[in-house]
């Protein structure tokens, strides 16, 4: 009975053995594929993060390509002069120029305008100076009136302060226009015969000056002779050549006195103006208004603020030419 009761003991103890060996292995083979799987499933969801990033790099990266694209356009060398497009003071020079002509010529009577609105050019010659074009600027700031400085080589040459003088105009807005560099009356019209040629290489000597300043992308198409377009012979041969290089000259058909007979003290010039504004008759809405502001012309300074309050009062708008 003890001996069936040994053999029994034995039996059950070699089972619990393999049992316990059996659940061992298990655990062992448990652990040994959770180990594998985990690196395998981890593996996987950071191949799908990193997956996940790239997209996301790749759309910023895009977005980034296509926003500087759109950012980076050409930046002109030019002093940040605006052109006529996209200057909200600006009238086309080829609009004014063509009125202005034609009221000097008269083939064309006002009004002029297809829009209703009076406009006044205030227009400024010979400069820049550095003893009146500040002024100048000081009073058009004042009203917030915008102007166009048909300016002379010889002028912006002169010194650092003209040339100073000149990125300044253009930083407060208002429009340049080329008055030839020399303003050689013998030499651009030699018997009072426009000398083609001359006249040309003068505006291009000019604009070269005024792109030592301003930057070699600055251009301007207006341009104004001395002495006016209607003042000499030879104007066909002149046209054809201003056509051919995309200039526009523009004439005035107003004008303070500042530069005629014997010199005027402020009131004198106010009185001018307005003598030479009511002249063109009460339809008058695109006047060319002519005056300087070069060496002597102290007294165009202190005329201008009288100048712009009356051209309000006639309720002139104040535009610039481009």
């Amino acid at each position: 009975m003890n001996h069936k009761k040994k053999r029994f003991n034995k039996k059950k103890k070699r089972q619990r053995k393999r049992a316990i060996l059996a659940i061992r292995i298990l655990i062992v083979i448990t652990v040994f594929v959770g180990v594998k799987f985990i690196p395998k499933r981890e593996n996987q969801n950071l191949q799908m993060e990193n997956n996940r990033t790239s997209d996301s790099e790749q759309s910023n990266n895009t977005e980034e390509t296509e926003n500087k694209e759109e950012i980076e356009t050409p930046k002109l060398d030019n002093s940040g002069y605006t052109s006529f497009e996209e200057d909200p003071n600006a009238d086309d020079a080829a609009v004014v120029a063509a009125n202005t002509k034609g009221l000097l010529n008269r083939t064309k009577t006002y009004p002029v305008r297809t829009d209703g609105k009076k406009v006044v050019y205030l227009t400024f010659d010979d400069g820049p100076s550095p003893t009146n074009t500040p002024g100048v600027l000081d009073v058009l700031d004042k009203y917030n009136v915008k102007a166009t400085f048909f300016v002379l080589g010889t002028s912006i040459d002169a010194n650092d302060q003209a040339k100073a003088l000149l990125k300044k105009e253009v930083a407060r807005g208002h429009a340049i226009g080329n008055h030839t560099y020399s303003h050689n009356y013998s030499y651009l019209y030699p018997n009072k015969v426009m000398n083609v040629n001359n006249i040309v290489s003068d505006l291009q000597k000019n604009e070269n000056a005024m792109k030592e300043v301003l930057g070699k992308d600055f251009t301007t198409r207006v341009i104004r002779l001395p002495g006016g377009y209607w003042s000499w012979d030879g104007r066909t041969a002149m046209k054809e050549a201003m056509e051919q290089d995309g200039y526009y000259n523009v004439d005035w058909n107003a004008l303070d006195k500042d530069a005629e007979g014997p010199k005027k003290n402020a009131d004198q010039l106010v009185q001018c103006t307005k003598e030479s504004v009511e002249a063109l008759g009460p339809n008058a809405d695109s006047v060319v208004l002519l005056m300087h502001d070069t060496y002597g012309k102290e007294e165009t300074v202190k005329a201008l603020p009288r100048i712009i309050e009356y051209l309000q009062s006639q309720g002139y708008e104040f535009r610039t030419i481009k």
